[in-house]
C-alpha cells in the first residue's frame, strides 16, 4: 500500500500543477523503477462511470484501485452518497418549489426589460424560405442540422429570422430605437457532446437603430446578461457561418454565446438598412457552467432530471 500512497500524492502534486496525463520516463518519487504507473491498478468501468455521472459531476475517469474487489467497493460507496445527496435535493423541492432554468430565464427578463427591451413570442415552425434569407441553403453547413417537418417547414434552429420580420415591423412605430429579445426553445441535429443538446433554451436580443456605437452597446448588454448569470466570462472575435465575424462569450473556454452588429450583408433581404446590436446565448450551458454540472441535459428540458438532479 506504500506504492500506492506514493502513487496518489504524486497524481495530486501533478493535478496542482495542472497536468493529468502520465509523462514518458517519469514515475512517481519512491516508485521503483520496474514498476509504471501505466499499469498500476484498476479504473472504474465504463459502466460504472456513467452512473456516477448520472447523479454527480466528479471526473472518475483517473482513479485506479489494486484490484477489482476495491474499486467495485468504492464504486458503491461512491454511488451510494451521490444518491443519497440527489434524493434530498429532490426532496428539498416540496419546501422551496422553484426550477432553475425559470429562474434564470426571469432574471434576465428583468435585467432587459429594466434596459427597454421588449419580449416577443414568434413561431417554432420556420418557412424553408425564412432560411434561405438567412443564407442557410442545402451549401450551408446549418443546413444538415436543420429538423424537417416536412419539404417546406422546419423547426426553427435560431430566432434570427423571426426577430428581423419583428423588428422591421415595430420601426414603423417608433422614431427611437426598437429593442426586443426572445426566450425558446431551438432545434438543431448536434453531436452527441456534454455542452450540446438538440432542444435547447436560446436567448436572442436584438437593438435596432442604437443611440451610439453599436460594438459599445453590444458589450454592455453582453454584460447585463452575465451579471445577471453571476459568473465572470471573457470575450473573443471570431469567423461565423452566418456572420462573418462575431463577439463570442466564454467561461473558462467554453463557449455560450455569439454576438454581432449590423449592417450587415444579410440585411436587406429583410428590408433593415440600419445599424443593429445582437447576441445569442444558450441558457442550458450557462446555467451547467454556473452550477458546475457535468451535462447540459441536467439544467435543460428533460423527463430524467429537475434541477440538476436525476428522478429515476
Amino acid at each position: 500500500m506504500e506504492v500506492r500512497n506514493i502513487i496518489h500524492r504524486w497524481r495530486a502534486l501533478r493535478r496542482a500543477n495542472g497536468s493529468l496525463k502520465p509523462v514518458s520516463g517519469v514515475r512517481p518519487p519512491g516508485l521503483s523503477p520496474f514498476i509504471t504507473v501505466d499499469n498500476m491498478g484498476l479504473k472504474f468501468t465504463d459502466s460504472q462511470i456513467q452512473h456516477l455521472m448520472e447523479y454527480g459531476d466528479i471526473d472518475w475517469t483517473d482513479m485506479e484501485f489494486d484490484d477489482a474487489a476495491a474499486r467495485d467497493k468504492e464504486f458503491s460507496s461512491q454511488f451510494s452518497k451521490l444518491k443519497s445527496v440527489n434524493d434530498k435535493g429532490i426532496k428539498a423541492l416540496f419546501d422551496d418549489p422553484h426550477n432553475d432554468l425559470t429562474d434564470l430565464e426571469n432574471r434576465i427578463r428583468d435585467k432587459l426589460k429594466s434596459r427597454g427591451f421588449i419580449e416577443v413570442h414568434t413561431p417554432i415552425f420556420v418557412s424553408k424560405a425564412a432560411l434561405a434569407k438567412m443564407t442557410i441553403t442545402e451549401d450551408h453547413p446549418l443546413f444538415k442540422q436543420v429538423f424537417w417537418i416536412d419539404d417546406k417547414r422546419a423547426l426553427r434552429p435560431m430566432h434570427a429570422m423571426n426577430l428581423y420580420r419583428v423588428m422591421r415591423e415595430l420601426r414603423d412605430h417608433t422614431d427611437g430605437p426598437v429593442k426586443i429579445f426572445e426566450i425558446g426553445s431551438c432545434f438543431r441535429k448536434e453531436s452527441k457532446s456534454s455542452t450540446h443538446l438538440e432542444e435547447f433554451t436560446m436567448l436572442n436580443l436584438v437593438e435596432l437603430g442604437p443611440d451610439g456605437d453599436a460594438m459599445e452597446h453590444l458589450k454592455m448588454y453582453i454584460g447585463d446578461i452575465m451579471d445577471a448569470v453571476g459568473v465572470e466570462y471573457t470575450t473573443s472575435r471570431e469567423e461565423s457561418d452566418v456572420y462573418v465575424e462575431t463577439l463570442d462569450v466564454e467561461i473558462n473556454g467554453t463557449e455560450v454565446a455569439s454576438g454581432a452588429i449590423g449592417p450587415h450583408k444579410l440585411d436587406p433581404a429583410h428590408d433593415i438598412h440600419e445599424p443593429w446590436a445582437g447576441v445569442g446565448f444558450g441558457l442550458e450551458r450557462l446555467l451547467m457552467l454556473k452550477n458546475g454540472k457535468s451535462n447540459a441535459k441536467k439544467t435543460g428540458k428533460s423527463i430524467t432530471y429537475l434541477n440538476g438532479y436525476k428522478l429515476d
